[in-house]
Parts: C-alpha cells; structure tokens; sequence
C-alpha cells in the first residue's frame, strides 16, 4: 500500500526564503511488515546476491564465541508475541507455558554463544532504482549511475566510539547478477536482537527537507526560534528532517551539534546516503502517513507497534546516518548516531 505524509503545517520558505535554496528531496522508505523476496526492495529480507560472490563477514568478531543472542530464537520470540498481542484483551498478555518458554529463552541479557569463524554481516535492506520514485533530472537514484540496486549488510555487533553496527554497502546492476545464492550464510550469535531487521517491504515516497536548526546560520536559527514561539509546533520536528528509514535529505541532528564530516579513506565531503531509524514517526506524529492512522489509532496492543515495523533500535531509540563520499562510491562509509 501507498503511504502519503500529511502536508507539512506550513511552507515554511514563505516565512523563510532564505530556506528554500536548502531544500533537499529525500525517499521516506516506509518499512511495513510483508514478506519480500529477492526482487524486492525491503529491509530485512533476501538479498539478490549472486551464487559464486563470497557473503561478507566480519574480521573483528571471529570467535570462537561471543556474547549475544541466536537470531532464530529472537526470530521466534517476535513471533509468538505478535500472536499474543493479536489474541489479547487491553493491555492484558497472556502467554501459554509453552510460548512463555520461548520468550524467556531470549532472555534481558545475552550468554556465551560460540562462533566458528568470522561472524556474517546481516543482510539490513536492499533498494531497487526503479522502486524510487522519478523526479526532475536523473531522478533520486544516490548511486553510480551504472548500478540500479543497492544492498546495505551490517555486522550485528556494535562498533567504534559510537557503538553502532558496521555498515558494507554494495552497489549492482541486477541483470549482472545471474544465479543467486539460494541459502547466505548467518551469524550464529547477534549483539543484540535490536540490530536483527524484521522483513519488510518498502512503499518509497518523496518528502522535502530542510536543514536541522543545528545546521541553520546563527542570525537565521535565531529568527526561527523566535518564530516558533507564535506556533504550536516546532520547525526541528514538524518541517525540517522527516523521521523513519530514508534515502537522501539532511542529517537528523538531535541529542549533539554537526562537526565537520569527511570520508574515512580520502577526507574528501559526505553526504547523507540512508538514515536508519528507531521509529516512522514519534509522539508529535505529524509525520504519520495518513493510511496508518487508523491502524495505529485503535485500541490495544499490537506487536510490533505499528511505528516500529522493523523492531531495529538504535541506540536509546535514535537515528543511524550513513554518509557516503562524494568523490567515491567505493569508499567506506561514515555512519554517525544522531
């Protein structure tokens, strides 16, 4: 199904011309449950990956064991509370002692698990170009333009000072593909069940941005501010930087102030290339496409909720910018919490 975000409280350029040069189109993904297959574009679901390509994994996290959780009995545990919820009355779960027994072998915190070998990267989204929906120009495709398919993998444990999942990004063409892997490999033990996608299919929309307030010249934000203070919204939330999983736009700058960015492997400028986020929408949900309103409206317990379609937290509930270099698709990728 198509999603449609509300119109925006007002153009905001009308009161701030100076904006409108800033404008950037990004591509909200719109995540929904479903059960995608190798030529669709989704998060969590199978990647088109050919049959004689090595899967990727990671050198950092060998084993022979590690602390964490086994994808599969996370996998399950998300099952039998989505039956739960579906069958419950209010906010009252009841579980059987059988499904009981499989939510608690999750567990609150992870055991020692063994490893054999470097740990698999997961398989997190892929995005076909001709999924994206056509604007002026070339379109929204952020690739080469010889690719049309991008595939985003993580490793499932946490990385660096911001302790976030290690991104690999891989760009295709898909008729270059030929056979496919029909079984890639998977990791034995996940970091944290947070990192494990729940497939999805993508209904890609695009959405205008505007700079965070964070990124705004100090003369301009201040004039913002003082804006807002007539309203009953607030430009960073309502008319800036749209949440949820996206393509493009600007940064989702929240609990810390932008620093200069550059590429890992040349230093050269990033741009925002996928935002990974906790959440479609938050308590505000002015960015709440009107054919959920309904779902997320009714009374009761759904599993997952309905603004959280691929169970992935970042963080305490925050976003995942992936940059990429501007000078090249080949370079690694710079990923910032926000």
């Amino acid at each position: 199904m198509h999603r449609t975000t509300p119109p925006r409280p007002v153009d905001i350029t009308t009161e701030f011309p100076e904006l409108a040069p800033l404008a950037r189109t990004a591509v909200r993904l719109h995540p929904r449950p479903g059960e995608p297959a190798v030529g669709d574009s989704s998060v969590g679901g199978p990647l088109l990956w050919p049959r004689d390509e090595p899967w990727p994994t990671c050198p950092e996290h060998a084993g022979p064991w590690h602390l964490g959780f086994v994808p599969d009995e996370v996998r399950a545990q998300r099952r039998v509370l989505t039956a739960a919820w579906a069958r419950a009355e209010g906010n009252r779960l009841m579980l059987t002692p059988q499904e009981r027994e499989v939510v608690d072998r999750v567990g609150y915190s992870g055991r020692r698990i063994p490893q054999n070998g470097p740990v698999p990267l997961l398989a997190v989204a892929q995005l076909y170009a001709r999924d994206l929906p056509a604007a002026e120009g070339d379109g929204l495709w952020p690739g080469p333009q010889e690719t049309d398919l991008l595939q985003v993998l993580w490793c499932p444990f946490e990385h660096g000072d911001d302790c976030l999942p290690q991104v690999r990004l891989v760009w295709r063409r898909a008729a270059e593909v030929g056979p496919t892997l029909s079984a890639p490999p998977e990791p034995s033990v996940i970091d944290n069940g947070d990192y494990l996608p729940s497939p999805c299919l993508l209904h890609p929309e695009p959405v205008t941005e505007y700079p965070a307030p964070h990124e705004l010249d100090e003369e301009l934000a201040e004039r913002v501010r003082a804006w807002e203070e007539t309203r009953d919204y607030l430009y960073q939330y309502a008319l800036s930087v749209a949440p949820g999983w996206k393509i493009g736009g600007w940064g989702n700058w929240s609990f810390c102030d932008p620093w200069p960015m550059e590429c890992p492997d040349c230093g050269g400028p990033v741009r925002p290339l996928l935002t990974v986020d906790s959440g479609e929408w938050d308590n505000e949900q002015s960015w709440r496409p009107v054919e959920d309103e309904a779902a997320d409206a009714a009374p009761g317990v759904v599993h997952p909720q309905t603004h959280e379609p691929t169970q992935v937290t970042i963080g305490r509930g925050y976003t995942m910018q992936v940059y990429s270099c501007e000078r090249s698709f080949g370079h690694t990728a710079l990923e910032v919490m926000q």
